[in-house]
């Protein structure tokens, strides 16, 4: 695990953390629109600012730190889940660990019978750790997408580790359509929450910490930069 973070001067400092720069750091993809939405603000972007103060719990949170393609390990294979961003943050409740989903038009890669499909040994033990993690015990559908599943774990992991009471996954979504929410409303009915556009949701308690998840739609002008 990486433990050396060096702060960004501008957001085109967040271009080297990723894969493959020259294909994946373009207008109107998702990771730039991110990078330059996030860089930009003071603090939380003024949107998911706006979402969480209509959170009783986490009304009055305020950024402390927040991690361009922070990965966190999962058992049972060497691939680790890769955040987008990973926040550290402080409500009056305590810290919360916030762990975010750029999207502009990308969907959320395979859904659980897919990712299966694929085949791995340790890919029956990861799910089973994920689903300790947030308390799945029914049976999954497989239309369920699979990223929503380990983004949401990674969330709630990171939160054990740094000792916050409270986990956020977040969809921060740049789509002017708001492509692939019903993938992210039926995630949601698994874990028995009721999403709705810019707001951030109960979840219920996972591994011991309270979970959150919102789909907030992001400024479209940094598709542009």
């Amino acid at each position: 695990m990486k433990y050396i973070y060096i702060p960004a001067k501008n957001a085109d400092d967040w271009a080297q953390l990723l894969a493959d720069p020259v294909k994946h750091w373009r207008n109107g993809y998702s990771a730039r629109t991110l990078a330059y939405s996030w860089q930009s603000a003071n603090g939380f972007p003024a949107e998911i600012q706006s979402a969480f103060s209509k959170n009783e719990h986490l009304a009055d949170i305020q950024l402390l730190l927040a991690i361009p393609e922070h990965q966190v390990p999962l058992v049972g294979g060497s691939r680790p889940s890769q955040n987008d961003i990973w926040a550290l943050a402080r409500a009056k409740t305590g810290l919360v660990s916030i762990a975010v989903e750029g999207k502009v038009s990308e969907p959320f890669g395979p859904t659980l019978s897919e990712w299966l499909a694929e085949g791995s040994k340790g890919k029956a033990s990861r799910l089973a750790f994920l689903r300790r993690e947030l308390n799945l015990n029914e049976e999954l559908a497989g239309t369920i997408r699979y990223q929503l599943i380990h983004r949401t774990g990674s969330a709630v992991i990171e939160a054990k580790r740094f000792g916050a009471p409270h986990a956020v996954m977040l969809v921060h979504s740049f789509s002017p359509t708001r492509e692939w929410f019903q993938d992210f409303e039926a995630f949601a009915l698994l874990l028995r929450a009721e999403v709705a556009v810019n707001r951030v949701v109960y979840a219920g308690l996972r591994a011991g910490v309270h979970l959150h998840i919102g789909w907030i739609c992001g400024n479209e002008e940094y598709l542009t930069k």
